[in-house]
Protein backbone atom coordinates (compact mmCIF):
# COMPACT_ATOMS: atom_id res chain seq x y z
CA UNK A 1 0.00 0.00 0.00
CA UNK A 2 1.52 3.51 -1.10
CA UNK A 3 -0.14 5.69 1.09
CA UNK A 4 1.53 9.07 2.35
CA UNK A 5 0.93 12.04 4.84
CA UNK A 6 0.71 15.20 3.09
CA UNK A 7 2.68 17.62 5.74
CA UNK A 8 2.07 21.15 5.07
CA UNK A 9 1.99 24.30 7.54
CA UNK A 10 -0.80 27.07 6.72
CA UNK A 11 1.05 30.77 7.76
CA UNK A 12 -0.76 32.95 9.74
CA UNK A 13 -0.88 36.86 9.06
CA UNK A 14 0.95 37.15 12.78
CA UNK A 15 3.85 35.17 11.56
CA UNK A 16 2.56 31.92 13.24
CA UNK A 17 1.29 28.59 11.78
CA UNK A 18 -0.97 26.07 11.72
CA UNK A 19 0.50 22.50 11.05
CA UNK A 20 -1.72 19.81 8.67
CA UNK A 21 -1.49 16.34 8.66
CA UNK A 22 -3.32 15.12 5.49
CA UNK A 23 -3.58 11.62 5.37
CA UNK A 24 -3.21 10.90 1.52
CA UNK A 25 -4.40 7.03 0.46
CA UNK A 26 -7.67 7.52 -1.01
CA UNK A 27 -7.56 4.23 -2.97
CA UNK A 28 -7.85 2.85 0.08
CA UNK A 29 -10.01 5.04 2.07
CA UNK A 30 -7.29 6.56 4.08
CA UNK A 31 -5.97 3.60 5.57
CA UNK A 32 -3.11 4.11 7.63
CA UNK A 33 0.47 2.17 6.27
CA UNK A 34 3.26 2.21 8.78
CA UNK A 35 4.84 4.88 7.12
CA UNK A 36 2.44 7.29 7.60
CA UNK A 37 1.89 6.55 11.54
CA UNK A 38 5.77 7.17 11.16
CA UNK A 39 5.33 10.58 9.59
CA UNK A 40 2.04 11.56 12.19
CA UNK A 41 4.06 10.80 15.76
CA UNK A 42 7.40 12.66 13.92
CA UNK A 43 5.39 15.46 12.88
CA UNK A 44 3.49 15.76 16.00
CA UNK A 45 6.58 15.62 18.24
CA UNK A 46 8.38 17.87 16.14
CA UNK A 47 5.20 20.73 16.09
CA UNK A 48 4.85 20.00 19.50
CA UNK A 49 8.06 22.41 20.68
CA UNK A 50 8.02 24.71 17.76
CA UNK A 51 6.78 27.76 19.13
CA UNK A 52 5.50 29.25 16.47
CA UNK A 53 2.64 26.77 15.35
CA UNK A 54 -0.29 27.13 17.25
CA UNK A 55 -2.37 24.07 16.83
CA UNK A 56 -2.45 21.19 14.61
CA UNK A 57 -5.00 19.86 11.71
CA UNK A 58 -5.25 16.10 10.94
CA UNK A 59 -7.72 16.16 7.43
CA UNK A 60 -7.89 13.84 4.94
CA UNK A 61 -7.62 14.04 0.84
CA UNK A 62 -10.99 13.00 -0.97
CA UNK A 63 -14.54 12.76 0.38
CA UNK A 64 -15.54 9.31 0.97
CA UNK A 65 -13.26 8.56 4.14
CA UNK A 66 -11.13 10.29 6.96
CA UNK A 67 -9.82 7.38 7.66
CA UNK A 68 -11.32 3.25 7.39
CA UNK A 69 -8.58 1.92 9.68
CA UNK A 70 -5.17 0.20 10.11
CA UNK A 71 -3.32 -1.16 6.63
CA UNK A 72 -4.60 -4.28 7.80
CA UNK A 73 -3.77 -6.01 4.42
CA UNK A 74 0.03 -4.98 5.24
CA UNK A 75 -1.16 -7.09 8.36
CA UNK A 76 -2.27 -9.98 6.80
CA UNK A 77 0.45 -10.47 4.10
CA UNK A 78 2.85 -10.67 7.23
CA UNK A 79 1.18 -13.51 8.54
CA UNK A 80 0.51 -15.42 5.43
CA UNK A 81 3.98 -15.19 4.44
CA UNK A 82 5.35 -16.09 7.98
CA UNK A 83 6.60 -19.81 7.96
CA UNK A 84 6.36 -20.12 11.38
CA UNK A 85 2.63 -18.83 11.45
CA UNK A 86 1.78 -21.15 8.14
CA UNK A 87 3.08 -24.39 10.06
CA UNK A 88 1.10 -23.97 13.08
CA UNK A 89 -2.09 -23.17 10.95
CA UNK A 90 -1.46 -27.15 9.74
CA UNK A 91 -1.79 -28.44 13.41
CA UNK A 92 -4.69 -31.14 12.83
CA UNK A 93 -7.65 -30.90 15.02
CA UNK A 94 -6.24 -28.13 16.79
CA UNK A 95 -7.13 -27.75 20.73
CA UNK A 96 -7.88 -24.90 22.99
CA UNK A 97 -4.35 -25.45 23.94
CA UNK A 98 -2.79 -25.30 20.58
CA UNK A 99 -4.36 -21.94 20.08
CA UNK A 100 -3.14 -20.48 23.36
CA UNK A 101 0.32 -21.72 21.95
CA UNK A 102 -0.47 -20.07 18.70
CA UNK A 103 -0.99 -16.31 20.29
CA UNK A 104 2.64 -16.61 21.49
CA UNK A 105 4.60 -18.19 18.75
CA UNK A 106 8.10 -17.89 19.98
CA UNK A 107 9.06 -19.22 15.94
CA UNK A 108 7.83 -16.00 14.31
CA UNK A 109 10.58 -14.02 13.45
CA UNK A 110 8.48 -12.04 10.24
CA UNK A 111 4.86 -11.55 11.48
CA UNK A 112 5.29 -10.92 15.08
CA UNK A 113 7.85 -8.34 15.11
CA UNK A 114 5.99 -6.56 12.05
CA UNK A 115 2.82 -6.39 14.59
CA UNK A 116 4.25 -5.42 17.36
CA UNK A 117 6.42 -2.34 15.53
CA UNK A 118 2.99 -1.41 14.03
CA UNK A 119 0.67 -1.77 17.21
CA UNK A 120 3.44 0.50 18.93
CA UNK A 121 3.66 3.07 16.74
CA UNK A 122 -0.03 3.37 16.14
CA UNK A 123 -1.06 3.57 19.64
CA UNK A 124 2.18 6.01 20.04
CA UNK A 125 0.06 8.25 18.05
CA UNK A 126 -3.00 7.86 19.59
CA UNK A 127 -2.04 8.61 22.99
CA UNK A 128 -0.37 11.39 21.73
CA UNK A 129 -2.77 12.83 20.53
CA UNK A 130 -5.02 12.55 23.62
CA UNK A 131 -2.14 14.34 25.45
CA UNK A 132 -0.77 16.53 22.81
CA UNK A 133 0.32 19.98 24.78
CA UNK A 134 -1.70 22.42 21.84
CA UNK A 135 -5.10 22.24 20.23
CA UNK A 136 -5.15 19.36 17.05
CA UNK A 137 -8.34 19.87 15.16
CA UNK A 138 -9.57 16.60 13.25
CA UNK A 139 -11.84 17.23 10.21
CA UNK A 140 -14.12 13.41 10.26
CA UNK A 141 -15.49 13.64 6.82
CA UNK A 142 -17.06 10.40 5.69
CA UNK A 143 -15.79 7.37 7.40
CA UNK A 144 -14.00 7.04 10.54
CA UNK A 145 -13.39 4.00 11.42
CA UNK A 146 -10.83 1.86 13.39
CA UNK A 147 -7.38 3.37 13.41
CA UNK A 148 -8.88 6.32 11.62
CA UNK A 149 -11.47 6.87 14.71
CA UNK A 150 -8.38 5.98 17.26
CA UNK A 151 -6.62 9.29 15.12
CA UNK A 152 -9.96 11.37 16.02
CA UNK A 153 -11.25 10.36 19.23
CA UNK A 154 -8.15 12.12 21.15
CA UNK A 155 -8.39 15.31 19.16
CA UNK A 156 -9.33 18.46 21.51
CA UNK A 157 -11.66 19.81 18.69
CA UNK A 158 -13.37 16.97 16.77
CA UNK A 159 -15.48 17.78 13.81
CA UNK A 160 -17.76 15.57 11.85
CA UNK A 161 -19.63 16.85 8.85
CA UNK A 162 -22.89 15.27 7.88
CA UNK A 163 -21.45 12.30 5.96
CA UNK A 164 -19.29 11.45 8.51
CA UNK A 165 -20.16 7.70 9.70
CA UNK A 166 -18.00 6.54 12.84
CA UNK A 167 -17.50 2.65 13.87
CA UNK A 168 -15.08 0.23 15.52
CA UNK A 169 -16.14 -3.01 13.20
CA UNK A 170 -13.40 -4.66 14.18
CA UNK A 171 -15.69 -8.04 15.15
CA UNK A 172 -16.07 -8.43 10.94
CA UNK A 173 -12.25 -9.11 10.79
CA UNK A 174 -11.84 -11.43 13.94
CA UNK A 175 -10.19 -8.39 15.48
CA UNK A 176 -11.56 -6.14 18.67
CA UNK A 177 -12.05 -2.68 19.91
CA UNK A 178 -8.31 -1.41 20.03
CA UNK A 179 -6.45 1.82 19.10
CA UNK A 180 -7.50 2.75 23.10
CA UNK A 181 -11.43 1.52 22.80
CA UNK A 182 -11.15 -0.38 26.08
CA UNK A 183 -10.69 3.22 27.52
CA UNK A 184 -13.12 5.38 25.08
CA UNK A 185 -15.76 3.08 24.87
CA UNK A 186 -16.26 2.71 28.05
CA UNK A 187 -16.53 6.46 28.93
CA UNK A 188 -19.80 6.46 26.97
CA UNK A 189 -22.88 5.65 29.04
CA UNK A 190 -23.31 2.06 30.64
CA UNK A 191 -23.48 -0.93 27.65
CA UNK A 192 -23.12 1.59 24.71
CA UNK A 193 -19.55 0.95 24.29
CA UNK A 194 -20.38 -2.72 24.42
CA UNK A 195 -23.03 -2.47 22.02
CA UNK A 196 -20.62 -0.59 19.59
CA UNK A 197 -18.16 -3.35 20.16
CA UNK A 198 -20.06 -6.22 19.32
CA UNK A 199 -22.45 -4.63 16.18
CA UNK A 200 -19.90 -2.23 14.59
CA UNK A 201 -22.41 -0.63 14.30
CA UNK A 202 -22.25 3.06 12.50
CA UNK A 203 -22.58 6.40 14.67
CA UNK A 204 -23.40 9.10 12.24
CA UNK A 205 -22.90 12.64 12.92
CA UNK A 206 -25.74 13.41 14.72
CA UNK A 207 -25.38 10.30 17.66
CA UNK A 208 -21.61 11.05 17.46
CA UNK A 209 -22.46 14.59 18.54
CA UNK A 210 -25.13 13.21 21.19
CA UNK A 211 -22.64 10.59 22.38
CA UNK A 212 -19.75 13.16 22.58
CA UNK A 213 -17.56 11.35 20.52
CA UNK A 214 -17.44 14.30 17.84
CA UNK A 215 -17.84 18.22 19.56
CA UNK A 216 -19.22 20.46 16.38
CA UNK A 217 -21.20 19.39 13.03
CA UNK A 218 -19.95 21.17 10.42
CA UNK A 219 -20.73 21.16 6.25
CA UNK A 220 -17.51 20.68 4.71
CA UNK A 221 -16.97 23.57 2.80
CA UNK A 222 -17.30 25.92 5.77
CA UNK A 223 -13.60 24.50 6.38
CA UNK A 224 -12.09 27.38 4.09
CA UNK A 225 -14.03 29.41 6.36
CA UNK A 226 -12.06 27.98 9.45
CA UNK A 227 -8.83 28.26 7.82
CA UNK A 228 -9.20 31.76 6.78
CA UNK A 229 -10.36 32.72 10.49
CA UNK A 230 -7.48 30.66 12.07
CA UNK A 231 -4.87 32.41 9.34
CA UNK A 232 -5.90 35.98 9.85
CA UNK A 233 -6.74 36.01 13.72
CA UNK A 234 -3.66 38.23 15.67
CA UNK A 235 -2.04 35.19 17.76
CA UNK A 236 0.80 37.50 19.00
CA UNK A 237 -1.88 39.21 21.14
CA UNK A 238 -2.88 36.02 23.05
CA UNK A 239 -1.71 34.19 26.10
CA UNK A 240 -0.15 31.10 26.52
CA UNK A 241 -2.83 28.16 26.76
CA UNK A 242 -5.37 30.52 25.20
CA UNK A 243 -5.32 29.26 22.09
CA UNK A 244 -7.37 26.60 22.67
CA UNK A 245 -10.40 28.72 23.80
CA UNK A 246 -9.75 30.65 20.90
CA UNK A 247 -10.12 28.15 18.14
CA UNK A 248 -13.77 26.61 20.29
CA UNK A 249 -15.11 30.08 19.78
CA UNK A 250 -14.63 30.16 16.08
CA UNK A 251 -16.11 26.55 15.70
CA UNK A 252 -18.84 27.27 17.61
CA UNK A 253 -19.35 29.99 15.31
CA UNK A 254 -19.19 27.95 12.64
CA UNK A 255 -21.08 25.37 13.51
CA UNK A 256 -24.06 27.29 14.08
CA UNK A 257 -24.56 28.10 10.50
CA UNK A 258 -24.71 24.07 9.66
CA UNK A 259 -27.34 22.88 12.45
CA UNK A 260 -29.70 22.42 9.78
CA UNK A 261 -27.67 20.03 7.97
CA UNK A 262 -27.42 17.44 11.01
CA UNK A 263 -29.07 14.27 10.11
CA UNK A 264 -31.75 12.32 11.90
CA UNK A 265 -30.30 10.19 14.45
CA UNK A 266 -29.74 6.64 14.08
CA UNK A 267 -28.99 5.26 17.30
CA UNK A 268 -30.71 7.92 20.05
CA UNK A 269 -34.31 6.57 19.60
CA UNK A 270 -32.71 2.62 20.06
CA UNK A 271 -30.54 4.19 23.28
CA UNK A 272 -32.64 2.73 26.51
CA UNK A 273 -33.26 -0.97 24.92
CA UNK A 274 -29.79 -0.91 24.11
CA UNK A 275 -28.53 0.27 27.29
CA UNK A 276 -30.85 -2.29 28.77
CA UNK A 277 -29.66 -5.22 26.35
CA UNK A 278 -26.13 -4.33 26.95
CA UNK A 279 -26.20 -3.92 30.85
CA UNK A 280 -25.82 -7.62 31.47
CA UNK A 281 -23.75 -10.64 33.37
CA UNK A 282 -23.03 -12.88 30.25
CA UNK A 283 -22.39 -12.64 26.92
CA UNK A 284 -25.30 -14.81 25.90
CA UNK A 285 -27.61 -12.82 27.66
CA UNK A 286 -26.40 -9.78 25.74
CA UNK A 287 -26.04 -11.28 22.23
CA UNK A 288 -29.90 -12.54 23.24
CA UNK A 289 -31.15 -8.94 24.45
CA UNK A 290 -29.47 -7.49 21.33
CA UNK A 291 -31.28 -9.83 18.84
CA UNK A 292 -34.88 -9.02 20.78
CA UNK A 293 -34.50 -5.28 20.82
CA UNK A 294 -37.75 -3.91 18.80
CA UNK A 295 -37.22 -2.34 15.03
CA UNK A 296 -36.90 -2.74 11.60
CA UNK A 297 -34.87 0.14 10.73
CA UNK A 298 -32.10 -1.06 8.22
CA UNK A 299 -29.77 0.60 11.16
CA UNK A 300 -30.36 -2.13 13.64
CA UNK A 301 -30.94 -4.53 11.54
CA UNK A 302 -27.54 -4.23 10.18
CA UNK A 303 -25.94 -4.02 13.84
CA UNK A 304 -27.65 -7.32 14.46
CA UNK A 305 -26.36 -8.81 11.55
CA UNK A 306 -23.01 -8.17 12.46
CA UNK A 307 -23.13 -9.38 15.78
CA UNK A 308 -24.26 -12.76 14.13
CA UNK A 309 -21.91 -13.33 11.37
CA UNK A 310 -19.18 -11.45 13.41
CA UNK A 311 -16.29 -13.19 14.90
CA UNK A 312 -17.33 -15.23 18.14
CA UNK A 313 -14.06 -15.15 19.66
CA UNK A 314 -14.02 -11.04 18.79
CA UNK A 315 -16.98 -11.00 20.58
CA UNK A 316 -16.16 -12.50 23.41
CA UNK A 317 -12.76 -10.61 24.13
CA UNK A 318 -14.75 -7.25 23.68
CA UNK A 319 -16.87 -8.28 26.60
CA UNK A 320 -14.02 -9.22 28.21
CA UNK A 321 -12.50 -5.88 27.86
CA UNK A 322 -15.78 -3.75 28.52
CA UNK A 323 -16.58 -5.58 31.89
CA UNK A 324 -12.92 -6.08 33.23
CA UNK A 325 -10.95 -2.70 32.24
CA UNK A 326 -13.48 0.05 33.48
CA UNK A 327 -11.12 1.50 35.64
CA UNK A 328 -8.48 1.42 33.92
CA UNK A 329 -6.57 4.51 32.04
CA UNK A 330 -5.93 5.01 28.29
CA UNK A 331 -2.38 4.44 29.37
CA UNK A 332 -2.71 1.23 30.85
CA UNK A 333 -5.51 0.08 28.37
CA UNK A 334 -2.98 0.51 25.17
CA UNK A 335 -0.09 -1.48 26.80
CA UNK A 336 -2.68 -4.24 27.42
CA UNK A 337 -4.38 -3.93 23.64
CA UNK A 338 -0.49 -4.04 22.25
CA UNK A 339 -0.05 -7.54 23.82
CA UNK A 340 -3.64 -8.66 22.54
CA UNK A 341 -3.41 -7.50 19.47
CA UNK A 342 -0.10 -9.28 18.84
CA UNK A 343 -1.59 -12.55 20.17
CA UNK A 344 -5.00 -11.95 17.94
CA UNK A 345 -2.55 -11.25 15.10
CA UNK A 346 -0.90 -14.64 16.26
CA UNK A 347 -3.66 -16.67 16.80
CA UNK A 348 -5.34 -16.74 13.27
CA UNK A 349 -8.92 -15.10 13.73
CA UNK A 350 -7.70 -11.73 12.59
CA UNK A 351 -5.84 -13.21 9.39
CA UNK A 352 -9.33 -15.41 8.32
CA UNK A 353 -10.94 -12.44 8.62
CA UNK A 354 -9.24 -10.01 6.61
CA UNK A 355 -8.76 -13.21 4.16
CA UNK A 356 -12.61 -13.23 4.06
CA UNK A 357 -13.68 -9.67 3.69
CA UNK A 358 -10.48 -8.21 1.25
CA UNK A 359 -8.40 -11.01 0.33
CA UNK A 360 -10.57 -13.51 -1.05
CA UNK A 361 -13.46 -11.75 -0.56
CA UNK A 362 -15.86 -14.67 -0.02
CA UNK A 363 -17.59 -13.21 2.75
CA UNK A 364 -17.17 -16.66 4.41
CA UNK A 365 -14.80 -16.91 7.09
CA UNK A 366 -14.34 -19.84 9.03
CA UNK A 367 -13.99 -18.95 12.25
CA UNK A 368 -12.45 -20.84 14.94
CA UNK A 369 -15.37 -21.36 17.29
CA UNK A 370 -19.11 -21.32 15.75
CA UNK A 371 -20.96 -19.62 18.23
CA UNK A 372 -20.01 -17.23 21.05
CA UNK A 373 -21.20 -20.12 23.64
CA UNK A 374 -18.88 -22.25 21.61
CA UNK A 375 -15.46 -20.14 22.98
CA UNK A 376 -13.32 -21.41 25.48
CA UNK A 377 -13.15 -18.50 28.12
CA UNK A 378 -9.87 -20.39 28.63
CA UNK A 379 -8.24 -18.64 25.21
CA UNK A 380 -9.64 -15.94 26.03
CA UNK A 381 -8.44 -14.99 29.09
CA UNK A 382 -4.93 -16.35 28.04
CA UNK A 383 -4.91 -13.55 25.13
CA UNK A 384 -5.19 -10.99 27.53
CA UNK A 385 -2.09 -12.47 29.14
CA UNK A 386 1.02 -9.77 28.39
CA UNK A 387 3.72 -11.11 26.33
CA UNK A 388 6.26 -9.19 28.55
CA UNK A 389 6.80 -7.97 31.80
CA UNK A 390 5.40 -5.12 32.66
CA UNK A 391 8.78 -3.05 32.43
CA UNK A 392 9.77 -4.39 29.30
CA UNK A 393 6.31 -3.45 27.77
CA UNK A 394 7.14 -1.51 24.26
CA UNK A 395 4.76 1.30 25.69
CA UNK A 396 5.89 1.42 28.98
CA UNK A 397 6.54 5.03 28.61
CA UNK A 398 3.03 5.86 28.28
CA UNK A 399 2.58 4.79 32.28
Amino acid sequence: MTGKVNVFEIRCGSGHAIGVLELDNASSLNALTLTMLRTIQQQLLHWQHDENIISVMIQAVGDKAFCSGADIRALYYALENDPAVTAAEQTVAPTVDDYINHSSNEKSYLAKPFLIDYFTIEYSCDYLIHNYSKPIIAWGNGLVMGGGLGLFIGASHRIVTPTALLAMPEINIGLYPDVGATWFLNQLPAGIGLFLGLTGAHVNASDALDLAMADYLIVDKDRENLIKRLKHYPWQNIKENQAATIITEMLTDIATDSERQRPPSQMIPYFPQIQAACVAPTLDVVYEQINAIDGLGCWLEKAKQTLAHGSPLSANICFHQMQQYQQASLAECLAMELSLSVRCGLVGEFKEGVRARLIDKDAQPKWLYKTISDVDIRLVKSLFVPLWQKQANPLIDLM
